[in-house]
């Protein structure tokens, strides 16, 4: 699970997270929504160990991502908006080599791989270079990664961007089955139609502060006529914007 108590993060005298505080439970599929500039990828990052907060605490499964970094990336996998992979290896050394770094190798290492090779129907371009990968490639090969060994909270930075329908909907089902496996996910997205559809919990940042969270039902019951994440979206935006000065 995640716990984030009283968190803030500072760059400069921009405020990007304030006082911000969740409870994210095992087997929940949880979505940061909010404008660019809202607080998303720094959250994340601050959970995923890749920056520190200022102020406050983060907890994943127990442990304190400062205080114990190793033993909270053991269980943590993080997909950023554009992953790094290396364009000499082909996908299939790179899972392997991610699954080394976590400590798995022999035949508990090759049937990770061939799980998520087949899962994602990665059969066809596993072997090539992945210099040579499409976007979606890149992204299932990245997904598979981060899943490799097993977390039990894994974090992603708009996760279907750029993705066609079939690869977003079998992306979709694997964030369901892995909840419903108990794992912890978090997601950032613009997507607001995909957040509605997959998310539990939904909270909307605004300039580092949350304006609104709840379950979607509840976040919904905001908006107006088909009472759809985006309309609630976008009224509740509309009532944390100040009103511009005469």
């Amino acid at each position: 699970m995640i716990s984030i108590t009283g968190v803030s993060k500072s760059f400069g005298r921009k405020t990007a997270v304030a006082n911000l505080t969740l409870e994210i439970p095992p087997g929940q599929i949880f979505a940061l929504l909010g404008p660019n500039g809202a607080g998303k990828t720094t959250t994340i990052k601050m959970i995923a160990g890749l920056l520190r907060p200022d102020a406050g605490q983060v907890r994943v499964c127990g442990f304190d991502v400062d205080k114990d970094h190793l033993r909270a990336k053991e269980v943590t996998a993080y997909v950023p908006d554009e992953p790094f992979l290396y364009d000499k290896l082909t996908g299939r050394e790179f899972l392997d080599f991610i699954g080394r770094m976590y400590k798995f190798n022999g035949s508990a290492l090759k049937g990770e791989i061939d799980r998520w090779t087949s899962t994602f129907d990665m059969g066809a371009f596993i072997d090539d270079l992945t210099e040579s990968y499409s976007h979606g490639m890149k992204q299932r090969l990245a997904i598979s990664a981060a899943l490799i060994h097993r977390p039990k909270v894994l974090m992603l930075d708009e996760p279907l961007v750029g993705l066609d329908p079939v690869t977003a909907r079998l992306v979709k089902e694997v964030f369901r089955e892995q909840a419903r496996a108990g794992v912890t996910l978090l997601m950032s997205t613009h997507i607001l139609s995909i957040a509605q559809e997959v998310a539990e919990q939904v909270s909307i940042l605004m300039d580092g502060h949350v304006v609104a969270q709840g379950s979607c039902k509840e976040i919904c019951s905001r908006g107006e006529g088909g009472g759809t994440l985006e309309e609630a979206f976008f009224r509740i935006i509309g009532e944390s914007t100040p009103a511009p000065k005469p």
